[in-house]
């Protein structure tokens, strides 16, 4: 395990609160990243400085520290530019990286789909080719070749970042095909008149544990951060009888790379086609207010701040009951993902919010026509079958939509009787 000094830098527009939580939240990316953390410095100062980040002399300091207690490397919790990355290594003669790398090594070592592998390709290729513009070049950085404009050579910065857009177009192109396979399967879905129910959270938050344990499916969750990044669909039954598809998605962060945002835009494309989300809140995170504001933003980003949203705190097994009863509201609601204490009162919400579009109807169907019975479990919520002398007797549940393809079939059925 690597060992690091992590650095922050606390600006006029900042509380030393607000520094000391963003270092900590750094300090578990870095262990769930592999690395662990030998000590923290914090510098006070209005701006960052445009050649270093952190003061020249602040530099000097954190060298010093580094070779004290034998640091591999110095982390700061902010996106470094090119420029300061490059003055910091060669002033503290070690390596430097900033908070977006080592979110990006995570999600790069999270990723287990084809299409997650491939985002995060896109979204550090994307990260890599800032620097690599910024980067500074001399005669000896030329490779020659055939055919350039350039008189003896392309200078080989121009030849790595034309491969870089190359990959980077390659890389749209697989993630289109893939996202085109997933548009087919959210058709057929819908077709199957399943509401969609999101679950988006803060990382770390629960999500994973309430949609393994409300399926009752083999799911993998674990108290880490980005535990999971693919999207992951399981059917729920509700309290009515009603099926519904719930999809937990890849966990939001303060500072979230905006490389990443995009690169994960076809995934979060699930969310958009909900039709109500869960936004899972870690109630005994001092931090949760600022952490519902993150996701928030990231909804607005994505345009997915229209959606009805139900306000899910969860952890409610590791909080004071009195601090539980401050967040008890009309529009919220007290979980436990892991006892699965007070989810019942939250299916229902989600209930309300997803069903009211649906109506009761009434239909007799002759026993030779019993063959279109599995389209109408497709299609409906078939809540009653009675097997009468002559005729299959059925009361579903349905929405308008629906109900004209089922009239539809049973018409075309009738016709070829004739």
């Amino acid at each position: 395990m690597e060992k690091v000094i992590l650095t922050g830098l606390r600006t006029k527009d900042k509380t030393k609160l607000e520094v000391e939580n963003s270092l900590d939240e750094l300090e578990s990316l870095c262990l769930t990243a592999g690395a662990v953390s030998l000590g923290k410095s914090v510098q006070k100062r209005d701006v960052p400085d445009a050649a270093y980040f952190i003061g020249r002399g602040k530099a000097l300091e954190i060298k010093e520290l580094v070779e004290t207690v034998k640091a591999d490397g110095v982390i700061f919790d902010e996106q470094l530019k090119p420029i300061q990355q490059r003055n910091l290594e060669k002033i503290m003669e070690t390596r430097v990286i900033d908070r977006t790398r080592v979110i990006l090594d995570i999600f790069a070592f999270r990723a287990k789909t084809k299409e997650g592998k491939l985002q995060v390709e896109r979204a550090e290729l994307a990260y890599e080719s800032a620097r690599l513009a910024n980067q500074g070049v001399n005669l000896d950085s030329q490779t020659g070749g055939i055919g350039t404009r350039r008189g003896p050579g392309e200078r080989k910065i121009e030849s790595d970042k034309r491969i870089i857009r190359d990959r980077i177009a390659s890389l749209d192109k697989e993630i289109e095909k893939i996202k085109s396979r997933r548009d087919i399967q959210r058709g057929s879905r819908k077709n199957s008149d399943l509401p969609e129910v999101a679950i988006i959270g803060y990382t770390n938050a629960g999500k994973s544990t309430l949609l393994k344990n409300l399926s009752k499916s083999d799911i993998y969750a674990d108290d880490k951060l980005f535990a999971t990044l693919d999207p992951l669909t399981r059917k729920v039954k509700l309290p009515g009888g009603r099926g519904v598809l719930f999809t937990d998605t890849v966990g939001f962060i303060n500072k979230l790379p905006h490389d990443l945002v995009a690169a994960f835009k076809s995934t979060m494309e699930e969310i958009l086609r909900a039709s109500c989300i869960l936004h899972i809140i870690d109630a005994s995170n001092p931090d949760k207010n600022k952490h519902i504001k993150t996701v928030c933003d990231v909804l607005k980003d994505i345009g997915a701040d229209k959606i009805p949203v139900i306000n899910v705190y969860n952890k409610a097994d590791k909080i004071d009951p009195y601090l539980l009863n401050s967040l008890k509201s009309d529009d919220s609601y007290i979980i436990s993902a892991k006892n699965m204490k007070g989810v019942q009162a939250l299916l229902k919400a989600v209930e309300e919010k997803v069903i009211p579009s649906h109506s009761l109807y009434k239909i007799k169907l002759d026993y030779e026509n019993q063959d279109i019975i599995p389209q109408l479990y497709k299609l409906s919520n078939v809540k009653e079958k009675n097997y009468k002398k002559n005729v299959i007797e059925i009361k579903l549940e349905s929405s308008k939509e629906n109900w004209n393809k089922i009239q539809n079939i049973m018409s075309s059925t009738h016709k070829k009787d004739r």
